[in-house]
């Protein structure tokens, strides 16, 4: 995004004026994410892949010194996100096992997470699918 700034500030300018409220998907990097309020993103999707592949790296133990390093980066940018008024969401990689941590964090108002409650929806159907998944995202929010 650095590298395209002037360009997607006009976009999103455009967009904006047209009344249409704008996200960007980026990494948990301080960087990218001030860029993005200075080219009036409303909201900032944090790419959780790094935090998704050391959970299932480490056996998905959540107490792995490299998914912890991973989570905090996304806790901290999500602080970021919300100290530049921005929204929080997340997203990618996302599953029933991982889902909990990043539902925890202060501030997170959506989680992305298509592709395993499709492939949950295969055995259990979609309507239980997500029933699940807003169970432990329910869960995860009340321990917070």
């Amino acid at each position: 995004m650095l590298s395209q700034e002037a360009r997607l500030k006009d976009v999103i300018g455009r967009l904006a004026d047209a009344g249409i409220v704008t996200s960007v998907f980026i990494d948990a990097e301080v960087e990218q994410i001030e860029a993005a309020a200075r080219i009036g993103a409303r909201v900032c999707e944090i790419h959780t892949g790094p935090y998704a592949h050391a959970f299932h790296a480490a056996g998905r133990d959540a107490e792995a010194p490299a998914v912890l390093a991973e989570l905090d980066k996304i806790r901290s940018a999500g602080e970021a996100v919300r100290r530049l008024g921005m929204r929080f969401n997340a997203g990618h990689a996302l599953n029933y096992y991982n889902v909990q941590p990043i539902a925890r964090l202060q501030g997170i108002r959506e989680l992305h997470i298509g592709h395993a409650i499709v492939s949950r929806a295969v055995f259990v159907g979609l309507r239980a699918a997500v029933a699940e998944m807003k169970r432990l995202m329910r869960e995860a929010a009340q321990q917070a």
